[in-house]
């Protein structure tokens, strides 16, 4: 749960602003204690809840706001806007090709904005065909190899929890996990930009460390961080989401 608060002096008290992202569902007696924690602060105090999960609307005291999907249209435009920022696609005709590739990639599984921003943060950086088609080779790979050991694309397994392999983007066995409510970020552990991993997979620090999947640009700078380890073969093993078989994928 993040929360982000903000206040204002009135004649009748202090009155909130208070801004909640919801991870996972909550109990109703704790919503409540929260909930009458706030509205004690002053008239006017006001609480608005962002979350995936629709049943947290329940909660609300006014009717709730759905983001709907975005098209395919609408994510490809994006990811071309962000991929090649100031450039001019209609110069570079191959990448254009290479790019709605990405987007059919991308459109239609969870988590795909993220992803979004990750990739083109990518390669936005050389717009070279050859460093394209190698960004995107990896991706597939990875797709690929979790769905082989999974059954299941990486962006779902990352939206309920579970572990991905990113060995592909690493060349090295690495299990990478959300972090949790109950698994918060060590500030003591080395971390590494996902544009960095995936682009020279020698920056991979020995041991565990933190993966910073990608930083938003606009303030507050929100971050996606994720937990690595090394050695996922180990990780698979009892690992596998239910109603799933196992196979085996060659590193």
């Amino acid at each position: 749960m993040r929360v982000a608060m903000k206040e204002s002096a009135t004649k009748f008290g202090v009155k909130m602003l208070v801004v909640i992202e919801f991870a996972f569902d909550v109990g109703d007696d704790e919503w409540k204690r929260f909930h009458s924690l706030v509205t004690r602060m002053g008239r006017g105090s006001k609480i608005i809840i962002v979350s995936r999960l629709q049943r947290l609307a329940r909660f609300g005291s006014v009717k709730p706001i759905f983001l709907s999907a975005m098209s395919y249209d609408e994510l490809r435009y994006l990811f071309k806007a962000l991929s090649f920022g100031s450039e001019d696609p209609t110069e570079h005709p191959q990448l254009v090709q290479i790019a709605d590739e990405f987007a059919k990639r991308f459109h239609g599984t969870e988590g795909s904005l993220v992803a979004t921003n990750a990739y083109a943060d990518v390669l936005r950086r050389n717009l070279d065909v050859k460093f394209w088609r190698c960004i995107l080779d990896k991706g597939m790979r990875m797709v690929k190899r979790n769905l082989a050991i999974y059954g299941m694309h990486p962006n779902t397994l990352m939206y309920h929890g579970h572990p991905v392999d990113i060995t592909d983007f690493a060349l090295h066995p690495l299990s990478m996990t959300p972090y949790s409510a109950s698994f918060s970020v060590k500030k003591e552990s080395p971390s590494v930009t996902f544009g960095d991993l995936i682009t020279d997979p020698s920056v991979r620090p020995k041991g565990d460390f933190t993966l910073i999947v990608w930083e938003s640009r606009i303030p507050p700078h929100k971050s996606f961080p994720k937990s690595v380890t090394s050695c996922a073969q180990v990780a698979h093993q009892g690992s596998v989401m239910p109603g799933r078989k196992r196979q085996g994928v060659p590193i």
